[in-house]
């Protein structure tokens, strides 16, 4: 799949959206891409999952035992990474700001894990997940996500595959151009404005 077929997924969504967004980062974009529309299509998850399966089976030498994930973002990626894969697909839950394994989930130790999310921009989230697969016991081979918009700079410690890597400019929120600056903010993330 060419990056070009991967946007038009998310434009034939309604996912490419365009204007001053806040990112779960911290940081300031002029797009935003917004997976949960692309991944409510039940078929097109399936499509997009596909191809990125494929990709993490040519990326990694051995098979995976497990996906985790984290939520929010992660969850409904990681599950049909899952299936497309054939193994079970767990995800982690932010409690008191520390991603926590719940609902009777748990890491067989040396398990041979694939950390999954949506998008990775500069991998702190990602970075998060596997420091919390490692406590576990799980030992995280590889990662892969639907986007990795910082253009395959972010380094989140793993071989990560992506579907495509576009290269968005993100911006701190006291270093905004000023035609971005000039648009109020948003954040339509799972996390919100505070």
């Amino acid at each position: 799949m060419t990056r070009d077929e991967v946007l038009n997924e998310f434009r034939a969504a309604g996912a490419l959206l365009e204007g001053h967004f806040v990112l779960s980062s911290g940081l300031h974009s002029n797009r935003y891409l917004q997976c949960a529309r692309v991944l409510m299509d039940a078929a097109r998850a399936a499509r997009l999952c596909a191809v990125l399966a494929g990709q993490v089976k040519a990326l990694l030498p051995a098979p995976i035992e497990l996906v985790a994930s984290p939520a929010m973002g992660g969850v409904v990626v990681g599950y049909e990474m899952g299936r497309q894969l054939g193994v079970p697909a767990i995800f982690f839950e932010r409690v008191d700001g520390r991603l926590t394994l719940r609902r009777g989930f748990d890491i067989r130790r040396g398990a041979r894990v694939l950390m999954v999310e949506d998008i990775v921009t500069t991998g702190l989230s990602s970075r998060e997940c596997i420091e919390a697969i490692a406590a576990e016991g799980g030992v995280t081979v590889g990662a892969a996500c639907l986007i990795d918009r910082s253009g395959g700079k972010a380094d989140v410690g793993v071989p990560l595959a992506a579907l495509t890597r576009l290269d968005i400019p993100t911006y701190p929120a006291d270093q905004l151009p000023a035609d971005l600056a000039a648009i109020p903010a948003v954040k339509p993330g799972s996390r919100g404005l505070k």
